[in-house]
């Protein structure tokens, strides 16, 4: 399975999982069969509010699943209309999630649960 990982910096399996997907800096993807990783920038950093493309961010790599501190409603959509679930990171380090994963443990996000939105007095709550 490939699971990918919004993060700030790429530190492999030590890094921190960001907590916004459609701002982090960089996306890495674990192969969870053998802990291989690569590294993908995010190719759709600057977007407007409610304007990301997950796709596009990924640079069109495929993934299976997605492990993250927050998300939007648009950009969860996309994620599921292409069939890669997004879940809820419960730990900080990206190895910890896996485990987690692994153990089916992780919430998958729901659009009850995304961000509404950034700045002006409007919290995620992640």
């Amino acid at each position: 399975m490939k699971v990918c990982f919004p993060v700030a910096e790429e530190e492999g399996l030590n890094s921190e999982v960001y907590g916004h997907f459609g701002s982090a800096p960089v996306f890495i993807i674990v192969d969870t069969k053998d802990n291989n990783v690569t590294t993908i920038n995010n190719k759709d950093q600057h977007h407007a509010h409610g304007a990301c493309n997950p796709l596009k961010a990924l640079n069109n790599q495929h993934v299976d699943a997605i492990i993250v501190g927050g998300i939007g409603a648009g950009a969860l959509t996309k994620l599921n209309q292409q069939g890669i679930k997004v879940f809820q990171a419960q730990a900080q380090k990206v190895k910890e999630n896996i485990k987690l994963l692994k153990d089916h443990t992780l919430p998958e996000f729901t659009m009850q649960h995304t961000c509404a939105g950034h700045g002006h007095g409007i919290s995620c709550g992640h």
